[in-house]
């Protein structure tokens, strides 16, 4: 049992205005990272352990919405979000300390309708025009591992959509399950059965927050062995993904 000093430390910590400010990004991709906004709010992995989260600490929580990730991370230092979810990786670790892995996802590209592309080396061709959202993981792991296609960033997943719909780029750099989905609804699109980069997303707070770093590790621990997080998953239409952590 904590201390209620010590209760009242991580509150002032972590929820500096008496709310869970919890930072999420749109899009109709779903999935573990991205949310949706529906008719009530919003939905995704992110908004059912955000509001747990902010139970278990005893406050209300509060949706601090974004158009992507790179967004979340640029307003990591300017104090407008406590806690949020999000793939990590070597850039964002200089701007915000994370929890465990709570999601591992297999990054490759879904190609254009009639397009001759095949896999990763005819898509790796000058003139070939790549999309992704602006400064992400994906977006960094693309431009790291082509050499010779031009990688462009777009801040939303609905943009990228209607160009790749309307053959205006000729493929687009996400995680494969969310291309899977996106292939369904574009006819005649083919997602490439390389993987160029394993995106890995885990809950993230601040810099220099201990508490409240301690807090997320054990409250994402916990919610990977006692089915918060597989709850949350099934809620978000990922019933047949596995939890994957490495």
């Amino acid at each position: 049992m904590m201390m209620p000093a010590a209760a009242d430390g991580l509150k002032d910590e972590i929820a500096p205005t008496g709310k869970l400010r919890v930072a999420i990004a749109i899009s109709p991709a779903g999935g573990a990272f991205w949310c949706t906004k529906t008719e009530t709010g919003y939905a995704g992995v992110p908004v059912d352990l955000g509001k747990s989260m902010a139970a278990q600490l005893g406050v209300p929580v509060e949706y601090v919405v974004h158009r992507n990730s790179g967004e979340i991370t640029d307003a990591a230092a300017k104090g407008t979000w406590d806690v949020t979810f999000l793939p990590k990786d070597t850039e964002r670790e200089a701007k915000m300390s994370f929890g465990p892995v709570y999601e591992v996802a297999d990054a490759t590209y879904i190609v254009k309708a009639g397009s001759n592309v095949t896999n990763f080396v005819t898509l790796d061709q000058a003139g070939i025009k790549v999309a992704a959202v602006n400064n992400t993981t994906t977006m960094r792991g693309a431009q790291a591992y082509l050499k010779n296609a031009k990688v462009t960033g777009y801040a939303t997943y609905d943009e990228i959509f209607n160009l790749l719909k309307n053959g205006a780029v000729d493929a687009f750099a996400l995680s494969r399950d969310q291309l899977n989905a996106m292939a369904k609804k574009l006819p005649g699109t083919k997602v490439l059965d390389e993987t160029f980069k394993k995106t890995v997303t885990a809950a993230a707070v601040p810099l220099n927050h201990p508490q409240s770093l301690a807090f997320v590790k054990k409250f994402m621990t916990d919610a990977t062995s006692d089915g918060v997080l597989r709850q949350a998953y099934d809620n978000n239409g990922l019933k047949d993904s596995p939890i994957r952590t490495q």
